[in-house]
């Protein structure tokens, strides 16, 4: 495996500018060759999807090559990818569609971890048909969400489990496998909140069990939208609102208007630039997504250590993602200071390193930051030691000061 992070960095504009951004979590940065693409499918004729004039083949020819993208990049079949405006979006849609197959007395599982998009669509939507929602707890000592806490909660009336490949707040990646065992084997299916978890780590979800699995391009070096993946199979089970005149095929019966054309050729771009992070890699594109995705996960592993190496030397900071799974973010809160100030008097120095709770409210709670939450430092591909070591220098300035 070989990683060159300044290759890498070379290929972002926007880091020109000189910032170090921590900021990944909330979104990343964008490579050129994603700027390109979207920039080339607007400057070729464009139409809604055919098969006769040059505008309606281009556009049908971004939506294929995007949902072949995406179905390699989540070692999905593409007609079992859905596009849409965000993850939250996709979920909502999804939470109103199966409560119509949900009874009262049903139960759904949401997890504190979560982010809320992956809580409160399901709790409203089984609260409109009189089904019961219960909570998945995790351990807010060690931050980790167990099979244990799953096994908890589950019924022979859970229809539902929702739960977070990775804590997009602390980092914890729960044990999502074992844990789809249980799902199914309580006859349930698992809705998987992928957003984070993609950004860091080869994602397979047949191996994970997820029946189904979001995710958002923008977190990725892509642009804002939102992708859903599930078996064509299972898709073809529900039952959507929809227009009248719109398809009724699978995937498309999902998807509401005409798609972002322009934004589905940056998220192919986006997947053929991962799979080039490891410029050794070879073979098909999931293969090279595969090898380097493990390039990636070696390099933000080495600046974590570095990091968490920098961080220890001070003192006065709390670091709230202590998970023995988890992606290269960590929460640090300041006892007697404030995180918003860390984050105003590293940003004066060019460190960008947001302060809340980032939608995961419950999760913020339960680590006892009440909707406050704390400072989120978050590693992406971009991410080199000099960033670190500006991170860490800002962060001993602002508890010497």
């Amino acid at each position: 495996m070989t990683y060159d992070v300044s290759a890498v960095r070379a290929q972002f504009p926007a880091l020109a500018a000189g910032t170090a951004h921590f900021d990944g979590p909330g979104g990343t940065q964008t490579p050129q060759p994603v700027i390109d693409a979207v920039a080339n499918a607007l400057s070729r004729p464009l139409s809604n999807r055919g098969h006769l004039l040059a505008g309606e083949r281009n556009a049908d020819s971004l939506v294929v090559e995007a949902r072949r993208a995406m179905g390699d990049l989540l070692g999905a079949e593409p007609s079992g990818i859905v596009f849409g405006r965000s993850a939250t979006q996709l979920v909502y849609d999804l939470s109103r569609t199966l409560a119509t197959t949900w009874s009262p007395g049903d139960e759904v599982v949401v997890t504190r971890l979560d982010h809320d998009s992956n809580i409160r669509p399901w709790i409203q939507a089984a609260e409109r048909v009189g089904a019961t929602v219960r909570r998945a707890d995790f351990d807010p000592a060690t931050g980790e969400l167990t099979t244990g806490h799953i096994r908890a909660v589950l019924s022979d009336r859970t229809r539902l489990v929702a739960v977070t490949a990775a804590s997009n707040l602390i980092g914890t990646r729960p044990p999502i496998a074992e844990i789809s065992r249980l799902v199914h084997d309580a006859g349930a299916l698992l809705h998987v909140d992928g957003v984070h978890h993609t950004a860091h780590s080869a994602v397979d979800v047949e191996a994970l069990g997820a029946d189904f699995f979001v995710c958002s391009p923008y977190k990725f070096l892509g642009p804002h939208h939102g992708v859903l993946t599930a078996r064509p199979e299972l898709l073809e089970t529900l039952r959507p609102d929809k227009l009248l005149p719109s398809s009724d095929g699978v995937p498309e019966r999902f998807e509401l208007g005409t798609l972002p054309y322009e934004l589905l050729a940056g998220t192919r771009a986006a997947v053929d630039f991962l799979a080039g992070l490891d410029a050794e890699a070879s073979g098909t594109r999931r293969r090279r997504l595969t090898a380097s995705f493990a390039a990636l996960e070696e390099h933000e592993e080495t600046l974590r250590a570095r990091l968490d190496k920098g961080l220890s030397a001070l003192d006065g900071i709390t670091v709230h993602s202590r998970a023995a799974d988890r992606t290269p973010t960590l929460l640090l809160t300041f006892p007697g200071r404030s995180t918003t100030d860390a984050y105003r008097f590293l940003a004066e120095r060019g460190v960008h390193a947001p302060s809340g709770s980032f939608y995961a409210v419950e999760a913020s709670r339960r680590l006892g930051l009440g909707d406050t939450g704390g400072l989120r430092v978050g590693l992406a591909p971009y991410s080199n030691g000099e960033d670190v070591d500006r991170l860490v220098a800002g962060l001993s300035e602002f508890l010497g000061g």
